[in-house]
């Protein structure tokens, strides 16, 4: 079969074209092809275990069990989770038939979209884009991957792996900047995948309409954490740090900004300090010698990054615990920044790095005031001991995902829908919920032949019709 080659943006409708031929073909297949693709797909992760680790550090000094952590291991676990349930996902689903429609049966029947087109960030290059793939694979669609240009390793990385499983009649993957992702949304997909920021996202869903495609947006936000007076202090110190630290603070449901209690704030940061040294500065050479620590990925966001620092400084936030910045290595150390007023740009735009401002609150009413004056969150953290305070925060502050006593792992929780809410997301993936996204639920009724139930309200609209109907209006 003749290819066309993926790097020129000119050649980008052939592919398209290409692909919406081979969809027909696989919106008639069963599962035992859908689920030899997640198995090659499956095997070749394994095989190319040390590549995607290299490919991870090449592009921003990742360590290599941080990618097995967040990159590979999340990856397989969505794949073996998706082979263990496709057929019954893919079984139509019975519905039950109101008397009204007597002699009639309903069902949903799951078909894939078509042609589908993923765009994946740079935090997570690998996981982000391989993750919505397994559920377009498995609800049986076409893809065509963007990767990230400012990780061109992975992005070379992925697109070496499309070429070597898939035929690009049904996977590709296409590298580029900006100007290849503007001719990618040109086309008519039927479904895109997008996961990035929100203004970025907006741009997204105005050229998905342009051709009607359905979206899933996974964007970003202020994500906060809360810690009431009744929580474990260390084991919530241990959690925000790891959620913070992980990646470098890059990672979209990262806590963007922490709540405490008053009562509690001065033992909390004691903790978070400790914690910090135990896990970046064990020899004491400081964080930047650990090698369990990434670095900013580039330039740019390691501007943008310290410039929030500076601000926040500069309008009267002081450091509670690190600080140092070194832009020879793209490095900014964990940092804790106190008092930073709410107009300060770390406190209005998501930071996206390792810096964490903390706000102090009397009442629970305070610090859900404080999170709702803020677009929804994409996640929301709450470290609580008190049944009644966790009902409450979950109740009272709407997000697209929340965890108690624990920061990101809702986010690896394959049974678990994941998402966000307004301005931090459209749709749900991951599991079951990915699957439906990038399948049409066909709804179908099949009636009988001869006497139905409806038969009784045809015309002529007699009298006694009015009466049935009557009926029909005050009983069913």
């Amino acid at each position: 079969m003749k290819t066309v080659p993926t790097s020129a943006a000119s050649g980008l409708p052939q592919l398209f074209a290409q692909q919406q031929a081979r969809s027909e073909a696989l919106r008639r297949e069963d599962a035992a092809p859908r689920l030899a693709r997640l198995r090659k797909l499956a095997r070749w992760i394994a095989d190319n275990r040390a590549a995607i680790q290299q490919a991870l550090y090449a592009d921003f000094r990742k360590p290599a069990t941080e990618t097995d952590v967040t990159e590979i291991w999340p990856s397989q676990t969505e794949i073996r989770h998706t082979i263990r349930h496709l057929k019954q996902w893919m079984e139509p689903h019975r519905v039950e038939t109101p008397l009204a429609l007597m002699g009639a049966r309903g069902w949903v029947q799951y078909e894939p979209k078509g042609v589908c087109l993923i765009i994946a960030p740079w935090n997570y290059p690998f996981y982000l884009a391989i993750d919505p793939l397994i559920s377009a694979l498995a609800a049986g669609n076409c893809a065509i991957i963007k990767p990230s240009e400012m990780t061109p390793t992975v992005a070379a990385l992925l697109s070496r792996m499309a070429r070597e499983i898939f035929d690009p009649a049904e996977v590709t993957v296409v590298e580029g900047n900006k100007d290849v992702a503007t001719k990618l949304l040109e086309l008519p997909f039927h479904h895109i995948f997008f996961t990035g920021s929100p203004q970025v996202g907006k741009v997204v869903m105005r050229a998905a309409a342009e051709h009607l495609s359905s979206v899933t947006l996974e964007l970003g936000g202020k994500s906060p954490a809360i810690v009431d007076e009744t929580a474990n202090l260390r084991d919530a110190a241990e959690k925000i740090v790891w959620g913070k630290g992980i990646n470098a603070g890059q990672t979209c449901v990262a806590p963007d900004y922490l709540l405490v209690q008053e009562s509690v704030q001065s033992q909390l940061l004691e903790e978070i300090g400790k914690v910090v040294r135990r896990l970046y500065d064990t020899e004491g050479n400081g964080v930047a010698a650990s090698d369990s620590y990434a670095r900013i990925v580039n330039q740019h966001h390691f501007e943008r990054v310290a410039g929030l620092l500076e601000d926040a400084q500069k309008q009267g936030a002081t450091v509670a615990l690190g600080g140092h910045v070194d832009e020879r290595q793209r490095f900014i150390e964990p940092t804790v920044l106190l008092n930073a007023p709410s107009d300060s740009r770390v406190m209005q735009e998501e930071i996206f790095g390792p810096l964490l401002p903390v706000r102090t609150f009397r009442t629970l009413m305070e610090a859900t005031d404080e999170v709702n004056s803020r677009p929804r969150p994409l996640a929301l953290y709450v470290f609580t001991q008190s049944r009644e305070n966790q009902r409450y925060l979950l109740r009272n502050i709407p997000a697209g995902g929340a965890a108690v006593n624990e920061t990101i792992l809702h986010l690896a929780h394959p049974d678990l829908p994941f998402g966000g809410a307004g301005n931090s997301g459209l749709g749900r993936a991951h599991g079951h919920a990915g699957f439906l996204a990038f399948s049409n639920e066909k709804s179908v009724l099949r009636q009988r032949i001869g006497l139905t139930g409806i038969k009784s309200f045809y015309p002529p609209y007699t009298p006694k019709v009015q009466k049935m109907v009557n009926l029909l209006l005050r009983w069913l």
